[in-house]
């Protein structure tokens, strides 16, 4: 079974994303290993800029030598479901490489982590909430895989 890391800014707040993610998460955990890192927050107190560098300076102390970073950004490359689930097979082959999915807190990812991305993905060209963000990235994985498996998951 092919693994799948996730490092997260911030825990969520609200019941409906816990309960959201943990439902995709537990599909997509049919599929794969998962391995999630959740990330403190930077203080409310710092300006943004500041709040980005520290959450990126964390980030990038989690990345393993084997992670293959994927950052979500509204910046990045979209794609379609089924190129999603095509990627996501070829990212998976290696059995030396884990795909590493990263998600900033509120105001987005660092340079750095930017930097040592090989892939940048956008859920869409519109801001998200951070939040909104996982739920979608973990529903897309999900899908993506079933689209895989010949699942009827997705209606083509």
């Amino acid at each position: 079974m092919s693994k799948l890391r996730f490092i997260w800014v911030g825990k969520l707040k609200e019941p409906f994303f816990n309960e959201a993610c943990a439902h995709y998460a537990k599909k997509l955990g049919r599929f794969h290993k998962l391995d999630e890192t959740i990330l403190k927050d930077a203080p409310g107190k710092l300006p943004p800029e500041d709040k980005v560098l520290r959450e990126g300076k964390a980030i990038i102390t989690k990345i393993r030598p084997s992670d293959m970073v994927i950052c979500l950004d509204e910046t990045g490359i979209e794609i379609t479901s089924v190129d999603l689930s095509k990627r996501l097979l070829k990212w998976t082959e290696d059995p030396n490489l884990t795909p590493c999915f990263v998600i900033g807190g509120p105001f987005g990812l660092s340079d750095e982590v930017k930097n040592v991305a090989r892939i940048k993905l956008s859920l869409s060209k519109m801001t998200l909430p951070h939040e909104l963000a996982r739920t979608m990235l973990l529903e897309q994985l999900y899908r993506a895989s079933s689209i895989l498996k010949g699942s009827p998951y997705h209606h083509v």
